[in-house]
């Protein structure tokens, strides 16, 4: 199958920085600026909270208890939690269908556009070093009331590089204020990009430079959430998917680059030394649930914070749950269903015709419809995204429909579930004890231990919920493999809905 084509006009071209995007999204209906005074303390998360429930547009707090003035008063979240403000992000139709949508992702995450470098940029407007630096300043909240901490790195970019190649990469990874000047992280040597940066520094003998940029084009956010190829560098994607360079400048006190036109951006370094480890944790995270107890862990140790006049503070309210998802939610389910249909493609499997990761697990489930060529192809389907690194936290249960089944239906994918599945003719596939997800509370927590593992354990599944072409075909089937369903005929249906409104229905 060759990688689909994309034609879809553009609603809008060219890189926003953070500001130009706000007032976009206010012009639009899609923004709402919250006024009254909210408690940085559990407040303002469980006020998002109740917003992503009763699906609000994004929140801008600009009355924050402690933070009426100062270095920053302003915070946003919810940018990208809707299907219309992530198409609006991603200068797209509102109403472009799932299907084009996560086509038109899978073929630009394969492009790139190399960033420029500038003298000089908005982020450089203010400069805090040494003794001056202070993460309290900034308007960070105890999004939930049983986390460990004030999480300071929700949707903040971490940009890192590859000390041997030189490649930056740019992630998303949590972090929580430990002291005014360090924050802990969840950073695991075996894992993402960053951990396997952090595990070559330490080879090296020396502290990983790390720069964390907190708000800028969402389309940032987009791309540094997602599993773009190794040896690429998300701002040459970032770049191709704007037709348009991203201007960089480089940092004070690291060998890094970040965004002229960043709202913040806090610059430091991470020792492999178990001494200069802190406290991080609980968080809540991506599964809804609260993760485990405290833990040391590496520290970003602050070198420097540069930041525009009167910054805005991007964060996000993590873990999605049913009738609230999060923008994790909505922005992953989009990227991990086009990785996943990429992983397809260069296996050379046939016949695909959807992916589709619903926002509520935001990729942990995964349905591929197929044209269906040959009985093991849900096997070899399953077989290609358990051994790409893109599934370490995704793709645990794989269920693969035909064209008869619409992949975004429930109650299409419960009707196949129930007359496609059957456990004991193959229809359930376990496979045990390979790579996943230390954030899983399903899994126990021996079959966590990264310590002792390297990373953690899954069981993943394939749920074949395609016709078995072990049957005999019937002659009395239409010489299919099952017997018919009771649509009626093509001609009896076309006829009756040309006659829709003699019949006096409403029309359709």
């Amino acid at each position: 199958m060759n990688h689909p084509t994309d034609s879809t006009p553009r609603e809008q071209t060219g890189f926003m920085d953070l500001r130009e995007m706000l007032q976009r999204l206010e012009d639009a209906g899609e923004l709402h600026r919250i006024q009254a005074e909210v408690d940085w303390d559990r407040e303002l998360g469980a006020v998002t909270r109740k917003a992503l429930e009763r699906r609000a547009p994004a929140l801008l707090f600009e009355a924050i208890k402690g933070y009426r003035e100062g270095r920053c008063t302003r915070l946003v979240t919810s940018l990208l939690a809707s299907d219309a403000r992530l198409r609006q992000v991603l200068g797209l139709p509102r109403d472009l269908s799932n299907r084009d949508l996560v086509r038109h992702v899978m073929k630009k995450n394969l492009e790139k556009l190399p960033p420029v470098l500038v003298d000089t940029g908005p982020v450089k407007e203010n400069m805090v070093l040494g003794d001056a630096i202070d993460l309290f300043e900034f308007p960070v909240p105890r999004w939930h009331h049983l986390e460990g901490g004030r999480y300071i790195n929700t949707f903040a970019s971490i940009v890192t590089r590859d000390p041997d190649t030189g490649i930056m990469n740019i992630g998303v990874y949590r972090g929580m204020i430990s002291t005014k000047k360090s924050i802990s992280t969840l950073l695991v040597k075996g894992g993402q990009h960053w951990g396997r940066h952090f595990a070559r520094y330490a080879e090296l003998g020396q502290p990983m430079p790390v720069a964390c940029i907190i708000g800028w084009d969402p389309m940032m956010d987009f791309i540094a959430g997602s599993p773009i190829a190794p040896g690429v560098c998300e701002y040459d994607v970032m770049g191709a998917y704007r037709n348009e360079p991203v201007k960089l400048v480089k940092c004070e006190t690291v060998d890094l680059e970040v965004p002229a036109s960043a709202e913040i951006v806090i610059e430091g370094h991470i020792s492999a030394d178990p001494e200069t480890f802190e406290m991080e944790g609980p968080f809540g995270e991506a599964t809804g649930h609260i993760s485990d107890l405290p833990t040391r862990r590496p520290a970003i140790q602050v070198s420097c914070i540069t930041h525009r006049d009167d910054p805005i503070f991007r964060g996000t309210l993590e873990g999605t749950m049913p009738g609230s998802m999060s923008e994790n939610g909505y922005m992953g389910s989009v990227q991990r269903a086009a990785t996943a249909w990429n992983i397809l493609v260069a296996a050379g499997i046939p016949g695909i015709l959807d992916v589709v990761c619903l926002p509520i697990t935001v990729g942990v489930n995964i349905v591929v419809q197929i044209k269906k060529h040959y009985q093991g192809q849900p096997k070899q389907i399953a077989a290609a995204l358990w051994g790409n690194s893109a599934a370490q936290y995704k793709y645990k249960n794989v269920i693969v429909v035909e064209d008869e089944i619409d992949p975004t239906s429930y109650e299409q994918l419960d009707w196949a579930l129930a007359f496609r599945v059957n456990a004991g003719e193959g229809g359930i596939t376990v496979f045990p004890g390979i790579f996943g997800s230390v954030l899983d509370p399903s899994t126990p927590l021996a079959e966590r231990d990264v310590n002792q593992l390297g990373c953690a354990q899954w069981n993943r599944v394939l749920i074949d919920a395609t016709r078995n072409w072990n049957f005999e075909r019937r002659k009395e089937w239409g010489n299919e493999r099952f017997p018919p369903t009771v649509r009626p005929a093509p001609e009896d249906e076309k006829r009756v809905l040309e006659r829709w409104d003699e019949f006096g229905f409403p029309s359709r």
